[in-house]
């Protein structure tokens, strides 16, 4: 039985090391180096080969090394292949950290500061209160959750958005298309934490930020294709928002003209809120590896028809 990965080298070293230790049953296989083929039952990956019947014709589960799948071209991946997200403690962690840099930044008037750092500008503005600051998180699974329960000690007025109901303590819930504009009127600042599916692609749009209050702030640590460029690029002109931070852009990494790099209104990362690490995602991975062996439920394996 072997285990092919196929993602970042430099991470697999580390991967292979905890193979070794702790599963050594299980036969360690970097890409492109896969020996015979018929002995690859398990692919660890962030994108699969192209054929993958073909390359592996006895594949029986894809585990992607991601908390999202949207990678995948889900429509080249035999139906009867279960996909598997990995939930990552460590991602969880790494997306709440980040969110709380981003809401803190965007609340404290951190893009203004820097902007008057530059032009060695000494000057204070007020400060409102986080009781009146209303923070609202788009997409309201897992880890959007551990995000607002971080959010909360803070003392922010917290809204979620999501496609179905839900009820969280000290959050305020919307859900479905019906309710997206009422939940919008009420961001201050919007973060978008949602899968990326075709429901969801390009749900960050011109219409979208006409519904936000004057002068609120966006945060995407979705993906890329969540947000239209252009659109926001137009909102931050004219004032209908007043800034945004982005851990993601359409194309990565964002070519040295992208209009992101030199905005004044706009904190640019890459895709860096959280990154798979193996010391926190080999137990979830192994287990997951286990489950299957013994007929048992996986952890993160996703519905086809919801893309996630």
């Amino acid at each position: 039985m072997a285990l092919l990965y196929k993602a970042d080298p430099v991470r697999g070293e580390r991967w292979k090391a905890l193979f070794a230790e702790h599963a050594p049953d299980i036969e360690w296989r970097a890409w492109p180096d896969i020996g015979d083929p018929t002995d690859i039952k398990y692919l660890a990956a962030w994108q699969a080969p192209e054929d993958l019947q073909t390359v592996l014709p006895n594949l029986q589960v894809l585990f992607a090394l991601s908390a999202g799948v949207d990678q995948l071209d889900l429509s080249r991946i035999p139906p009867s292949l279960p996909v598997v997200r990995l939930l990552d403690p460590g991602i969880t962690q790494g997306m709440c950290e980040y969110a709380s840099f981003a809401v803190l930044a965007l609340h404290r008037d951190m893009l203004r500061y820097r902007q008057q750092q530059m032009a060695r500008c000494w000057q204070a503005h007020l400060l409102q209160p986080a009781h009146q600051r209303r923070v609202g998180v788009m997409g309201l699974g897992t880890q959007a959750q551990q995000i607002l329960a971080t959010l909360q000690p803070l003392g922010f007025a917290l809204k979620g958005w999501a496609r179905s109901a839900h009820r969280i303590a000290g959050v305020e819930c919307f859900a479905g298309r019906e309710q997206l504009p009422a939940f919008l009127s009420q961001c201050d600042i919007v973060m978008c934490v949602l899968p990326l599916t075709e429901q969801t692609r390009g749900i960050l749009n011109r219409e979208f930020f006409r519904q936000l209050p004057r002068g609120a702030a966006l945060i995407n640590m979705g993906r890329g294709g969540h947000l239209v460029e252009e659109d926001l690029l137009e909102a931050l002109d004219s004032g209908q928002l007043s800034g945004a931070v982005l851990d993601v852009v359409q194309n990565e990494p964002a070519p040295a003209d992208h209009p992101f790099w030199g905005h004044p209104q706009i904190l640019l990362t890459p895709h860096i809120a959280a990154m798979t690490q193996p010391d926190s995602a080999f137990a979830v991975l192994l287990e997951n590896i286990r489950s299957f062996e013994r007929g048992e439920s996986m952890s993160g394996q996703i519905d086809r028809d919801k893309g996630y």
